[in-house]
């Protein structure tokens, strides 16, 4: 049986809210280490942003994508003056939001006041979504979250809010050195790291680190890797994300969606893209 037909078979579900139909997932029994190692995903870079009106890192924006496929959800996470966590890429309010300066320098109160921009800049009526927010969509609608932790943002408050609303098994956590994986793993063993593994080197340095590989997911970068790096990883038994956000959407937006499914026949388990419907209707071709 086709890979991705027997995961869709086993692992996607769909429920309804207010007459629209959405995606959500099944997590086995063996926990979400077992989903990401039978399955292969794509994975909605900043919660899929591609239609004009719906912003980036924003709970409608999620919805959006649920509507039309089965995606794990990507988004980030800042931190407020008053230590509030909340969803928002970029360290400036300038880009994405109606707001301007500092991200650190605001209150969540003063956050609260603003807009979010969709990617042509253009304000909307979304708000920015607390991590707390997102956390309770994710309950609510069944999804499978990869969260970036954007630099200043404590792993340990990261953490204590994965596991207050009970989504060890929902969320992943994104980290970019092998030290802050292993921080990571010493907070809460139950939780999928995703750690850099785009060479040989940081392969052996993240396992150096303790890690078990059944906790770990590995970012192969932004570049299609040697395929030595699929071969070790795959005999760790570690799925591989694929980065094709930029020069690797624009060559399948160039060449054809099937180059999507080139990138998965070579090793890739998981696409992070910022165009999730077209890579994953590819892959289901």
């Amino acid at each position: 049986m086709n890979r991705l037909l027997f995961f869709l078979i086993l692992f996607v579900q769909s429920f309804t809210i207010l007459g629209q139909q959405y995606h959500s997932f099944s997590i086995p029994a063996e926990g979400l280490g077992a989903f990401f190692r039978n399955a292969i995903l794509v994975s909605a870079h900043r919660g899929g942003p591609v239609a004009p009106g719906y912003p980036e890192n924003c709970l409608e924006t999620f919805d959006h994508t649920l509507a039309q496929i089965a995606a794990v959800i990507e988004f980030d996470v800042e931190m407020s003056k008053d230590s509030i966590l909340f969803l928002l890429h970029d360290n400036t309010l300038d880009r994405t939001t109606t707001g301007s300066g500092a991200v650190a320098a605001r209150t969540w109160a003063e956050l609260q006041q603003l807009q979010l921009k969709d990617a042509e800049g253009n304000a909307t009526e979304f708000r920015i979504p607390s991590f707390a927010e997102a956390l309770q969509w994710t309950k609510e609608r069944g999804a499978v979250l990869t969260v970036d932790v954007k630099r200043g943002v404590p792993f340990e408050l990261i953490v204590d809010m994965i596991e207050r609303f009970d989504l060890e098994n929902r969320a992943v956590v994104i980290t970019y050195n092998a030290a802050d994986a292993a921080k990571v793993h010493a907070l809460n063993p139950r939780i999928i790291i995703s750690a850099n593994m785009r060479n040989l080197e940081e392969v052996e340095r993240t396992l150096a680190a303790g890690i078990p590989p059944q906790n770990l997911l590995a970012f192969a970068g932004t570049r299609e890797p040697a395929p030595e790096l699929y071969e070790r990883l795959q005999a760790l038994d570690i799925p591989a994300i694929l980065g094709t956000i930029g020069n690797l959407d624009n060559m399948a937006k160039a060449r054809g969606e099937h180059t999507y499914r080139q990138f998965v026949a070579r090793g890739a388990r998981m696409l992070a893209t910022d165009r999730p419907v077209e890579a994953y209707r590819a892959l289901q071709e």
